[in-house]
C-alpha cells in the first residue's frame, strides 16, 4: 500500500494548489452544482476553518452525519436555529458545515462523485483551506466479508483490476493512479476495536465498477448473459488478488484527491457477502444501524485529531429526522 506521492500539488503552507492555470484568470468561478461562487459568497469567511470533508451517497445520510458529528464535537447552535443545507438551491447535492467539518452528499457512481469533487477541491482552493482531509463514508458489497463489517480502501481498482481511473480527455485516455494515503488508512484502523465495536475492520483493495448489476456480476439485473459459475469464479479471482469489497465511487474519489495532493480515505460498511448472494435481505433497521458504523469510525478519528475524548459514540435516529423502526 503506497502513500499519496502527489503532495507537491499543495502550496508550501498546505493550501490546495489547483492544476488549472485558467482559474486564476477567471473574474468569477461559479461552483454551479453546489450553489456557491466566488462572486456571490465570501468563501474564505465561510469555509477557511474547515479541516475535514466527509461525503456519502444520499442527502439524508449526510444530514444524519452532520447532526451526529455536531453532537460528537460539542458544537451548540443558537436556540431556534438548525443546520442549513448550503447547497439546497442546487437541487443536486446537499452540504452541511459543522465547525471544522463539511458533510456532503455525492450521489451514486463515478460521474456524480467526480463532478462534486471537482467543485469541492476548488472550494478548498478558494477558501484557502490548509491540509484538508477527505473521507468517503458509504456502503459496499463484501468479497468474503459478511454484512455489517467495515472496509478501509488501500487502493481502488476498476473492473479489470487496474489501479487507476481511465478518463478520456480531448480524445486521449488519461490514467490517474488510485492509491490512497497509507498513514491515514492505518490511523483509521487504529481507531477500531473489534471487541468493543462488535464488528471487524479490514484494509484492502476495493473494486469500483460503473454499474451495480452486470458490472458487479450480479444475477438479478434486467440482463444476465453469464452463469452463476462464471460469477463465482470471477469473485474468487478478485478476492485472490486482494479485493475485499465492491462499490461505485472509490475509483474517482481516490484518483481526484490523490491528483490534488489531498489526503483521503474511503470507509464502507458491507451490506452482504457477495460470495453468498446478490440481494440485500437484512431488515431495514439493521441496515440503518450498519450504515452508522463508518460514520462512527470517521468520527473517532476526527475527535482524536481535535483532542476530544469525552463523548460516547451513540447515533440517534433523530439525527436523520426519521426513525429506524420498520
Amino acid at each position: 500500500m503506497a502513500a499519496v506521492n502527489d503532495r507537491e500539488s499543495l502550496e508550501a503552507d498546505g493550501t490546495v494548489k489547483l492544476r488549472n492555470s485558467y482559474i486564476k484568470e477567471m473574474p468569477e468561478d461559479i461552483l454551479y452544482h453546489v450553489s456557491l461562487g466566488t462572486g456571490t459568497h465570501d468563501l474564505v469567511e465561510m469555509f477557511s476553518d474547515v479541516k475535514f470533508v466527509c461525503m456519502g451517497g444520499t442527502p439524508e445520510r449526510m444530514k444524519g452525519f452532520a447532526n451526529f458529528i455536531m453532537d460528537q464535537i460539542g458544537l451548540k447552535l443558537p436556540t431556534g436555529t438548525t443546520l442549513l443545507d448550503i447547497s439546497r438551491k442546487s437541487y443536486r447535492y446537499s452540504m452541511y458545515k459543522v465547525g471544522p467539518v463539511l458533510s456532503i452528499s455525492h450521489g451514486m457512481g463515478i460521474p456524480s462523485v467526480s463532478i462534486m469533487l471537482h467543485e469541492i477541491i476548488k472550494l478548498m482552493y478558494h477558501a484557502k483551506i490548509k491540509d484538508p482531509i477527505f473521507f468517503r463514508i458509504g456502503t459496499c458489497g463484501g468479497i468474503g466479508i459478511e454484512g455489517g463489517n467495515l472496509v478501509i480502501t488501500e487502493t481502488a481498482v476498476d473492473g479489470l483490476l487496474r489501479p487507476y481511473l481511465e478518463l478520456p480527455v480531448l480524445g486521449k485516455l488519461q490514467q490517474r493512479p488510485t492509491n490512497l494515503d497509507s498513514k491515514l488508512c492505518a490511523a483509521l484502523k487504529s481507531c477500531s476495536n473489534q471487541s468493543e465495536d462488535g464488528f471487524s475492520t479490514h484494509i484492502g483493495k476495493t473494486m469500483c465498477t460503473y454499474d451495480f448489476y452486470e458490472g458487479q456480476g450480479r444475477l438479478d439485473g434486467a440482463f444476465c448473459e453469464y452463469t452463476e459459475k462464471d460469477k463465482l469464479a470471477f469473485l474468487s479471482k478478485i478476492r485472490d488478488e486482494g479485493v475485499i469489497n465492491m462499490e461505485m465511487e472509490s475509483l474517482a474519489f481516490a484518483a481526484l484527491v490523490s491528483h490534488a495532493g489531498i489526503r483521503g480515505a474511503v470507509v464502507c460498511v458491507t451490506l452482504l457477502n457477495r460470495l453468498n448472494g446478490d440481494q440485500i435481505r437484512d431488515p431495514k433497521d439493521v441496515l440503518e444501524e450498519w450504515q452508522t458504523r463508518p460514520m462512527k469510525l470517521v468520527a473517532k478519528y476526527i475527535k482524536r485529531e481535535l483532542g476530544i475524548t469525552n463523548k460516547a459514540l451513540v447515533f440517534h435516529s433523530s439525527y436523520y429526522g426519521i426513525s429506524f423502526e420498520k
